[in-house]
């Protein structure tokens, strides 16, 4: 440490070095701090608290959708299942001979079983028959099903008896969560949140035949609630579609804010939030109205609770505060590394454009003498990528050029020897098929004139026809074609007039060295890591020591090409392939007696060439 100290007063008393470096850090160093400090202090607490309660608000809302959606899709299940949509004629029946016919009874009495075991949170079933004032039940007593029936003329007085019936929907819910609640029936309301009534009416005289009523447990329900995230002092509330009490944490609760005016504040507002003031605290209450039925979950938040997160980070930014006063002494000491930390930076980049990096460009902040270094050093990166990116296209036009100087060497010796096929053709025979011959050439000329470099074999292939109908013409029938293409490798890229190059060779040295018939061949195969397309004949072969000087010439540079007039379409060929493919093409050459096999062999996968 009292090293770094003395380092520091080093700087200071030359400060003519750094003087301005240590100037700004210092600068910046102390308005940090004091920014952090006065921010902490005076704005924190507020922008936490509010973030607290919105952060609260929206994962309040959210849950209280989602589970409402889940509680109004579990009241829907038993609306869905209380309606006999499968043999109503059966049950109606049943119900109007009850009293008479046995076999109606035990029909009754399966329908209920059927229903109750449909279901793992019905605590009881009462189906009540209107006219006969009786009623049949199921329920679990000592572990069996039990099916009883019994009467009670009163039931048709019950406030929920006289609610279902005037229900438009032939339905209602009956809440058990509040004590004093009439059912009529033997029901143990301690094990019941939920009863749900349904009217049975006739088909023909829409007159009411009996009412069932469905009792439910809290397990399905709690299932569903159990989703809604619970803190000790929050509370929850679960109302009916007219703000009709159904379930709540905390009965006692509940009826001190029914009292104070809560519910009745939540009547005409199916979705939001509001505060309210009870039990001597704030609380922020959220709600959600299902969209379908109305039920409405309600949950009170206690405002402390929201609060004591952002109180909590409040009191850790004052500690991280007091840190930062502390740690200033110490940022003073650790000026000199800041100072030659820039310089670390620009001499990785110096070191990464030595390597051959040439996009190694460094940060510059500032006007001081590393920004001033830092930027130099930029704009000599740039300048150094624009020269290699000028030389890059000097080459590729250099290349060009010489693409464009062999394509018009193969050129003008096809039209010789095709105007000669024609010109011969034209004195010996005097046929009109020469218009033919002349179209072919005419279209000849045309691909070899095409501005392309490489093109698709079925377009080489098509050309080679036309190629050798002229040909023919001074042959007949001692020239023979034998294609082995597979219509596959059709789509394949190659060369322009490669192959035209590879079937002159073997017509000028196999078919004009011989009297006799000769077949030429031309196939194609992809390998995995070549497609080969081959030219061969049963010609006589090569001249011996012929071969040799062909394949040395395609080790010649370019400008140090020597003029053999007779192999220059093989070497320009050979140019050609290496200048598009790479060092891994090669034109092969093999040959004896029995004829000769000339090959391109091009690497798949070289760009858009094969």
């Amino acid at each position: 440490m009292l090293g770094r100290v003395l380092n520091i007063l080093m700087l200071i008393r030359f400060g003519w070095i750094s003087r301005r470096l240590v100037n700004k850090l210092i600068l910046i160093s102390t308005t940090a701090i004091i920014l952090v400090v006065a921010s902490l202090t005076f704005i924190s607490y507020q922008m936490l608290q509010r973030e607290s309660v919105n952060n609260g608000i929206a994962s309040t809302t959210n849950n209280l959708l989602l589970v409402n959606r889940n509680m109004e899709d579990y009241l829907e299940g038993i609306d869905q299942m209380s309606m006999p949509q499968i043999k109503y004629d059966e049950l109606t029946y049943a119900l109007a001979h009850e009293d008479k016919d046995y076999a109606s009874r035990m029909y009754l009495e399966n329908y209920l079983r059927n229903l109750y075991f449909s279901r793992k949170d019905l605590d009881s079933i009462y189906l009540y028959v209107v006219d006969q004032q009786k009623y049949y039940s199921i329920s679990q007593e000592n572990y069996n099903i039990t099916v009883r029936t019994g009467s009670n003329p009163s039931i048709v007085g019950m406030h929920w008896y006289k609610q279902v019936m005037e229900s438009p929907a032939n339905s209602a819910h009956q809440s058990f969560a509040e004590p004093g609640t009439e059912t009529g029936y033997p029901v143990d309301k301690k094990t019941s949140f939920m009863a749900y009534h349904r009217v049975l009416k006739t088909i023909v005289t829409r007159q009411p035949q009996a009412v069932i009523s469905y009792y439910f447990n809290a397990s399905a329900k709690d299932e569903i609630m159990k989703d809604i995230p619970f803190n000790e002092d929050q509370h929850l509330f679960f109302l009916g579609p007219d703000n009709e009490l159904f379930d709540a944490d905390d009965l006692g609760f509940y009826g001190r804010a029914d009292d104070a005016g809560l519910i009745d504040r939540l009547k005409d507002k199916p979705t939001g939030r509001l505060k309210w003031t009870g039990d001597g605290q704030k609380y922020l209450v959220v709600f959600d109205a299902g969209k379908q039925r109305g039920w409405k979950l309600v949950k009170l938040i206690p405002y402390k609770q929201l609060y004591e997160a952002a109180i909590t980070t409040r009191n850790l930014n004052y500690a991280i505060g007091l840190l930062f006063l502390l740690l200033s002494v110490i940022l003073v000491t650790l000026t000199s590394n800041a100072i030659t930390r820039p310089l670390k930076r620009l001499s990785h980049q110096m070191s990464r454009f030595s390597a051959g990096d040439f996009d190694a460009e460094t940060e510059v902040k500032g006007r001081d003498e590393i920004a001033y270094l830092s930027r130099h050093f930029n704009q000599m990166v740039r300048r150094t990528n624009e020269l290699i990116n000028e030389r890059y296209k000097m080459k590729l036009v250099e290349k060009n050029a010489i693409l464009k100087a062999l394509e018009a060497e193969i050129n003008p010796h096809f039209l010789y020897n095709a105007l000669q096929a024609i010109s011969t053709k034209a004195i010996k025979n005097d046929r009109y098929d020469i218009a033919d011959m002349i179209d072919a050439l005419a279209m000849t000329l045309r691909y070899c004139i095409s501005g392309k470099d490489v093109v698709y074999a079925r377009e080489e292939l098509q050309h080679i026809e036309r190629y050798l109908s002229l040909q023919k013409a001074r042959f007949g029938s001692r020239l023979q074609v034998v294609y082995e293409w597979d219509d596959s490798l059709m789509e394949l890229k190659i060369p322009k007039l490669s192959i035209q190059t590879l079937v002159e060779n073997a017509i000028k040295h196999a078919l004009e060295s011989v009297s006799h018939t000769v077949t030429i061949v031309i196939g194609a195969l992809l390998t995995p890591t070549l497609a080969v397309i081959s030219v061969r004949d049963d010609g006589p072969g090569f001249a011996s020591g012929r071969l040799d000087q062909v394949l040395n010439s395609f080790r010649n540079e370019w400008e140090d090409r020597t003029g053999d007039s007779e192999s220059v379409g093989l070497v320009n060929l050979h140019t050609r392939l290496k200048l598009l493919y790479g060092e891994e093409a090669e034109l092969g050459i093999k040959t004896d007696h029995t004829g000769t096999v000339m090959e391109m062999r091009l690497p798949r996968g070289s760009g858009s060439y094969v």
